[in-house]
């Protein structure tokens, strides 16, 4: 009697496969044709490991191309930045090289695989992983509440307060000393003795939105100071400031208890919010869907079911892949 029942493969053996199907994409030797035809025919169970890995590569195309892009500059600056005796600097990978590269990863090391953090987490003193809010006090007795992915550095010397927000985004409590507390966030600053804000990075520059107190905001450093009270908000981008808005503060910074909030906002903002709380990477891979506009309150905690309430109105396509990448398209 023939046995019909399922082969389910085991995840060394996915893996195995995955790393055969990199290799006969890569102009396989006849050695390394003959090697493979042996392995796929000692088990039913690597048929079906291959079959899977085949699926998976035709999904993954796009994104995995892209992340090997995103995370060989990343990874460049990184070494860089610990200035290696010798700089290596990342070449760009045939793209079949470059999928095979970037689905071994995460098969292997998942979210960890992402050397723009590593860049990002040099030289910080306080961080936070993916999905982790954290207030933490300063010397001074400041307190900072840092958003889920986040990074700064502190430095309180010559009689000045700086911090250096890295990566993310920081609600800052500045206890008054005398001393100028000063955020710096891409090419420009925020500077106060006394009061409550937020700075959070953006792609090209940052946002800052007051909730109490007064903030001077420098777009560059020889650009002019605006200066924002409560309920108000700027943004800079490449060492110039937008027009200042008033705002909702308390909706805009609802991620301390939770809750993303938003008002006809881009659905690629919306995104890449949900990927600072989610312990793997989302990828958005169409620009026209990311330029639709999304209101709501969403909670912060579970970002797939934001996804999935988002995909029931916006009607979209996601996967999942390998569990720890989620592309949107």
């Amino acid at each position: 009697m023939i046995n019909t029942d399922p082969v389910t493969p085991t995840p060394a053996q996915e893996q195995t496969a995955l790393g055969w199907l990199s290799l006969l994409h890569d102009q396989p030797s006849s050695g390394d044709q003959a090697a493979f035809s042996r392995w796929l025919r000692a088990d039913p169970a690597h048929v079906e490991a291959y079959a899977q890995a085949q699926v998976l590569w035709e999904l993954s195309e796009v994104p995995a191309s892209k992340l090997a892009d995103e995370d060989a500059l990343a990874l460049e600056g990184y070494l860089n930045a610990m200035h290696a005796e010798k700089r290596t600097r990342a070449r760009r990978w045939p793209a079949a090289m470059a999928m095979a590269a970037c689905l071994l990863l995460m098969v292997s090391v998942g979210a960890g695989w992402q050397p723009q953090r590593w860049l990002d987490d040099l030289g910080a003193d306080y961080v936070t992983a993916p999905g982790e809010i954290r207030t933490v006090t300063l010397a001074d007795q400041s307190q900072v509440t840092l958003d889920a992915d986040s990074a700064i550095a502190v430095d309180f010397r010559h009689g000045e307060r700086h911090i250096q927000l890295r990566r993310g985004a920081g609600f800052f409590n500045v206890t008054p000393t005398g001393e100028s507390f000063v955020v710096h966030a891409g090419s420009g600053e925020a500077r106060v003795l006394g009061t409550q804000f937020e700075v959070r990075l953006q792609p090209a520059g940052a946002e800052v939105t007051v909730l109490s107190g007064r903030v001077g905001v420098t777009p560059s450093r020889h650009g002019a100071r605006q200066i924002l009270g409560a309920g108000q908000q700027v943004a800079y981008a490449d060492g110039r400031a937008e027009t200042l808005q008033a705002v909702d503060s308390e909706s805009r910074l609802a991620w301390r208890d939770g809750w993303l909030n938003y008002y006809k906002t881009p659905l690629v903002d919306v995104i890449n919010d949900l990927g600072r709380y989610y312990p793997g990477r989302i990828l958005l891979l169409n620009d026209e869907l990311g330029a639709r506009r999304v209101s709501g309150s969403f909670p912060s905690k579970d970002p797939q079911a934001v996804l999935n309430a988002l995909q029931a109105v916006l009607g979209f396509d996601q996967h999942s892949v390998l569990g720890r990448v989620i592309v949107v398209r």
